[in-house]
Order: structure tokens, then C-alpha cells, then sequence
């Protein structure tokens, strides 16, 4: 009798478990099509809005999706009492869905890449919200387009047949050349240390300082330390 309710038992935690479990194909096929009515109306790749919300929310698994209906790790204000969180709830996925487009349309460092690139151009959307700042990891944009290769999430981009995609960006990382070009700057016709040390993100008098100039007068073709 007792093995009788045990296996019952078992079998009842076994069948709760399946149904809150959930894949990343389950996951794709219950949201793909909203992501897609997203990109009609705001030309940002479907491919996108799913693989940020599989990589952010574990495909819908992590605690604050399924407490909070938060796929995308927006911070707010909750009234949630299950858990104690920082990040924001919402009544429904799809209200996470759209906030994420709200968030990404209402900071000056994203809006640009809503002209830059187009629906079918996955690469530099990702790569473009890593740099806007909405993650810290530097591997965020290569996760994000991993999801998207291993997912076949393309497919939702409603690309032409005759689509090419753009080139991926040749980044020189470790080289000397590389380096040299980042620590110096060659003084161009017209340049001034104001200009320069604005382009730079310092400040003339710290140029002046690392690169021992009693003024502030260039020539063309002089070295900068930067």
C-alpha cells in the first residue's frame, strides 16, 4: 500500500514538473508570432526580440518571468508579495514584450538603431543594444546572435530570398597596430587640442601634461600620446 502512494506520489511530481518545465522551442513557438507583429510595427528584427527574451528570462523559466511576467529584465517597482525583486511586473508576457520596445525607443542611446539598421539585420542590432548599455557583459551581442544561429530564429525575420547579409565588422583585438592607433593620434589639418581632446573623451590641459607641450599650437602630422 505504501509503495502504491509512493509511486503515485512520484508520478504527480513528475507530471507538475513537465508542465512548468518549459524548452526554448516551446518557448519560440508560443511567442515568435507577437515578436512578429513587434518588428512590423517597429522594423526591429523578430530574431531579436526572442533571443533577448530566451537568453534574459532562461525561456521563460526564471523566477521573474513566472512571477512577474518579466522576460526581459527590466528594472521597476512591483506588487508582487511571492518574491521580493527590483525588476518590474507586469499583468501579461506581451506587456513585457512591448515594454522592452518602450524602453528601447525612449533612450537616445538605442533610438538610433531604429534608423541605422533594418528587420533583417540581427548581427548589428545586437551588437548596437550591447553598446547602448542594456547589458554589462562584453559577450552579451556574441550570446544573443549564438541564440539566434542555434535557434534558427532567422526564419521569423521575413528576410527576401535575395537577402545578403552585411559583412561582420573586422575587429583587430591584441595586435600592435591596434594598440598604437588607440594610444595615438596623428594631428590633422585644422585640429586643435580642444577638438581633439573632445573627440578623445579628455581634456587639453591632460594632453598637454602626457605629451610635454609647453602650448597649445600643432602641427600636421605630429603625434599625440593619448
Amino acid at each position: 500500500m505504501f509503495k502504491s502512494l509512493l509511486l503515485v506520489w512520484l508520478s504527480a511530481i513528475s507530471i507538475t514538473f513537465s508542465v512548468g518545465a518549459q524548452t526554448t522551442a516551446e518557448y519560440i513557438a508560443e511567442h515568435a508570432e507577437y515578436a512578429q507583429t513587434l518588428m512590423r510595427e517597429h522594423k526591429i528584427p523578430a530574431s531579436v526580440v526572442l533571443a533577448v527574451a530566451i537568453h534574459e528570462s532562461a525561456s521563460g523559466t526564471s523566477k521573474i518571468a513566472r512571477y512577474l511576467n518579466n522576460h526581459f529584465g527590466i528594472k521597476g517597482a512591483n506588487s508582487n508579495t511571492e518574491i521580493r525583486s527590483s525588476y518590474k511586473d507586469y499583468p501579461s508576457v506581451q506587456e513585457s514584450y512591448d515594454s522592452f520596445l518602450e524602453f528601447l525607443k525612449s533612450r537616445s542611446s538605442f533610438t538610433s538603431l531604429f534608423e541605422k539598421y533594418d528587420q533583417f539585420d540581427y548581427r548589428n542590432w545586437a551588437r548596437g543594444i550591447q553598446r547602448g548599455g542594456y547589458a554589462r557583459s562584453r559577450t552579451w551581442a556574441s550570446q544573443i546572435i549564438g541564440i539566434i544561429k542555434k535557434n534558427d530564429l532567422s526564419q521569423y525575420d521575413e528576410r527576401p530570398d535575395d537577402y545578403v547579409e552585411p559583412p561582420a565588422p573586422v575587429v583587430a583585438t591584441g595586435s600592435r597596430s591596434a594598440k598604437n592607433s588607440r594610444s595615438t593620434y596623428t594631428v590633422k589639418r585644422g585640429d586643435s587640442l580642444n577638438k581633439i581632446a573632445k573627440l578623445r573623451g579628455t581634456t587639453a590641459a591632460s594632453l598637454m601634461k602626457k605629451n610635454g607641450l609647453k602650448g597649445a599650437a600643432l602641427k600636421p602630422g605630429q603625434k599625440l600620446r593619448l
